[in-house]
């Protein structure tokens, strides 16, 4: 049977009731406390303290400070006025009622407490997934309209393209119409006037021009007229594959089009839309060295390695006979093969494509720079990186 404390000290004024209930020795983990309106339990074993108060108190505003051995209650009174003592004199059953009833007003008053924690945890839940929808709505819609304004933007461009291909149409048709009247006039004249005598004079000679800027007798004719071909059938190709990509709009069946589209993408960073366009115009026209170049410099940026070897070689096949015309395509296909090599540790077989581009342009200083920095790993006086 526990201990009851009768050591205590009380003091009160017109609107508060303080307690002191000495520890005795007693840790203050081991201090239990219950408080209601009217009942007030300090347990300690073996110790035990209870008051049946004189009057109601506001036990929400009750503070309790347990410390320095001792337990220290600040109990604001519900009406102002002075008790004549602490307790109330309350019979044996009636103690028991009020027992009971002060432990199931705690367990409502913890059961309520419990109850809106959740709620306002659900509450606040529900703020932050409310929260959260917003941002990534918000997001969407900024996504939705940086779409609409490359949409719009690219839309533009293609009106540009299309007003200025039609200008070149309406030219070359006036210049075909100055032609053909030209020469009408002509035909009539020569008809109706008969030839004079022959006017003595200076004859002036018109040299056929040349495509190729290097001198006739430094130039080799069988290689150049090969290069010329072979740049003629791949224009001539340019719309054999349309039958089976009658979904095309008409802008979409131009492989230089496309090929313009794809050194958008690249400059902006856009590779795999970039790898995108160069397929599409290669599946219109596979003669064109300049889009298996340019989609192994995006295999390059991604890491496509055995992808760029092979699109440089097609377009190295494509850039035949070797001429002065196609010398700087060249140039970039032994570089971007080259370098596909080297990333792939395969360095001497990068290293011969830099020298076969030091060939062809001697003077280029950052390509004379790399081919020294893998000569220098081939001959393992560098470290490989």
């Amino acid at each position: 049977m526990p201990l009851t404390v009768e050591d205590y000290t009380w003091t009160q004024t017109e609107t508060t009731v303080y307690i002191s209930i000495p520890l005795k020795g007693v840790k203050t983990s081991k201090v239990d406390v219950l408080c209601t309106d009217e009942y007030l339990k300090v347990s300690f074993a073996p110790f035990l303290f209870e008051a049946f108060l004189f009057q109601p108190i506001d036990d929400d505003k009750s503070v309790a400070r347990i410390g320095n051995g001792a337990a220290v209650f600040t109990l604001p009174k519900k009406e102002g006025v002075l008790w004549e003592r602490l307790c109330r004199s309350v019979e044996k059953d009636k103690q028991r009622e009020s027992r009971e009833e002060a432990i199931l007003k705690t367990q409502k008053k913890h059961a309520e407490k419990s109850q809106a924690k959740a709620t306002k945890a659900q509450l606040e839940k529900k703020f932050t997934l409310e929260t959260m929808m917003k941002l990534e709505e918000d997001e969407r819609k900024s996504i939705q309209r940086m779409k609409d304004e490359e949409c719009a933007k690219a839309t533009a461009e293609l009106e540009v393209w299309k007003e200025k291909q039609r200008k070149t149409e309406e030219e070359e048709e006036e210049i075909r119409r100055r032609t053909r009247g030209e020469m009408s006039t002509r035909a009539q004249a020569r008809c109706v006037e008969p030839a004079g005598p022959r006017e003595s004079g200076c004859i002036k000679i018109n040299f056929t021009p040349r495509v190729f800027p290097t001198a006739l007798r430094e130039s080799r004719m069988h290689e150049e007229e090969e290069w010329l071909m072979k740049q003629a059938e791949a224009r001539r190709a340019a719309n054999a594959d349309l039958a089976q990509l009658e979904d095309l709009k008409e802008e979409e069946r131009n492989p230089d089009w496309l090929k313009n589209k794809g050194d958008t993408f690249f400059r902006l960073g856009n590779y795999q839309a970039a790898v995108n366009a160069y397929d599409l115009a290669i599946r219109l026209n596979r003669a064109i060295p300049a889009l298996f170049s340019n989609r192994a410099a995006c295999h390059l940026k991604m890491r496509n390695l055995h992808k760029a070897v092979e699109d440089s070689s097609r377009a190295l096949e494509l850039l035949t006979p070797a001429v002065a015309d196609n010398a700087a395509a060249r140039v970039k296909a032994h570089v971007r093969r080259g370098t596909a090599f080297c990333e792939l540790e395969l360095f001497v077989e990068g290293l011969q494509d830099y020298q076969a581009a030091l060939r062809i342009d001697p003077h280029n200083q950052a390509l004379q720079a790399d081919a020294s920095k893998i000569c220098e790993i081939v001959q393992g006086t560098a470290p490989s990186s």
